[in-house]
C-alpha cells in the first residue's frame, strides 16, 4: 500500500510539472524522473551510422524471447529533441514485453528532408540486424514515432521509397504508431520550412501523397486537445490510407494535447490518457505469433 501511494504520489509530481513547465526538456526530465529502468537490460548509445546523431538506445525485457522490436522516433520539429529524454519510452516499451530502440536523427536546418527519414531506416535496419542479440524477433518490427518523429515513422514505413533503400522487406513490418504526427500541411510559410529543401513542394514529401498500397496497418494517435498539430494531418492521412486499401484506425485520445499524449505513454502517467494502452493494443493485435526458442 505504501508503495502504491508512493508511486501514485510520484506520477502526480510528474504530471504538476508536466502541465506547468514550458519547456519540453522539463517536462521529459520530470516524466524520466519518476521512471525507473532497474531491472531492464539497457545499451545507450549504440552506433547504428556514421554521424555523430546516428545513435540508438535499446530497452529490453529481461530474458525475451522472440519479442516484438519498435523504433521509437522523437519528436522536436526535426530541429531539436533527444532520445535521452525518452528514456520513459523505451521503459514502459520494455515493460510491456518488447524490445525497444529509441533512437536520434539528424537534425535540421544543417540536415534537411530526406536525411532524418534515412537516418530512421539506417536504425530500423540496425533494430533487425540487432534484434537477436536482445531477445527480439527480426521479422516482428513495429515504428513509432511523436509528433516530427510521427511524420518520420509513417513516411519511413508507407513511402515504398525508404525501406527499400535499406533492404528491409515490408513484410518484416508489422504496423506503424504515428503519435500527433504532421502527415499533411504546407510547411513553406510555417517555421518548420528549415526541415525541408529550398522550394520544396508539400506534393513530394508529404506522408499522405505516396502511400505504398502494401503498406502494414496504420495506428494514428490524435490529442483532443492539440493546438500544435493539427487534427486534420490525420484526417488527410487516414483517407490516403484507406484509397490505398491499407488498414487503418484514427484514435482521438480525449483530454490529452500535443505533451501529454505522449507523457501518457510513462507508466507512471498512464491516468494522463490512453496512448500507452492503445498502442499495446495495436502491437498485441498485429505482431508476428512466434512460439519461444
Amino acid at each position: 500500500m505504501i508503495r502504491r501511494l508512493l508511486a501514485f504520489g510520484l506520477g502526480a509530481l510528474a504530471l504538476s510539472l508536466l502541465l506547468s513547465s514550458c519547456t519540453p526538456d522539463s517536462v521529459q526530465n520530470a516524466v524520466n524522473a519518476t521512471n525507473s529502468t532497474r531491472g531492464l537490460t539497457v545499451q545507450r548509445d549504440q552506433s547504428y551510422g556514421p554521424d555523430s546523431r546516428n545513435k540508438i538506445d535499446i530497452y529490453a525485457p529481461p530474458h525475451a524471447q522472440n519479442a516484438p522490436v519498435i523504433l521509437f522516433i522523437h519528436g522536436g520539429s526535426w530541429s531539436g529533441g533527444d532520445k535521452s529524454g525518452h528514456a520513459f519510452v523505451g521503459d514502459s516499451l520494455a515493460r510491456a514485453g518488447y524490445v525497444t530502440g529509441v533512437m536520434n536523427y539528424r537534425l535540421a536546418p544543417q540536415n534537411r528532408y530526406p536525411s532524418y527519414i534515412q537516418d530512421a531506416a539506417l536504425a530500423l535496419k540496425w533494430m533487425r540486424d540487432h534484434a537477436k542479440d536482445y531477445g527480439g524477433n527480426p521479422n516482428n518490427l513495429f515504428v513509432i514515432g511523436h509528433s516530427a518523429g510521427g511524420f518520420n515513422a509513417v513516411e519511413l514505413v508507407d513511402n515504398a521509397r525508404w525501406l527499400s533503400e535499406v533492404n528491409i522487406p515490408i513484410s518484416a513490418v508489422r504496423g506503424v504508431v504515428g503519435i500527433a504526427g504532421p502527415y499533411s500541411y504546407d510547411f513553406r510559410d510555417d517555421p518548420t520550412r528549415t526541415a525541408f529543401p529550398y522550394g520544396a513542394d508539400p506534393d513530394d514529401i508529404m506522408p499522405d501523397r505516396h502511400v505504398r498500397r502494401d503498406a502494414p496497418p496504420n495506428l494514428l494517435l490524435v490529442a483532443a486537445n492539440d493546438s500544435t498539430v493539427h487534427p486534420q494531418n490525420a484526417l488527410n492521412m487516414e483517407a490516403a490510407l484507406k484509397r490505398a486499401g491499407v488498414p487503418v484506425q484514427r484514435v482521438v485520445l480525449p483530454r490529452l494535447n500535443h505533451i501529454t499524449i505522449i507523457g501518457a505513454v510513462a507508466r507512471n502517467l498512464n491516468f494522463l490518457g490512453g496512448t500507452r494502452a492503445e498502442i499495446i493494443r495495436f502491437v498485441d493485435a498485429h505482431k508476428l505469433q512466434t512460439l519461444p526458442n
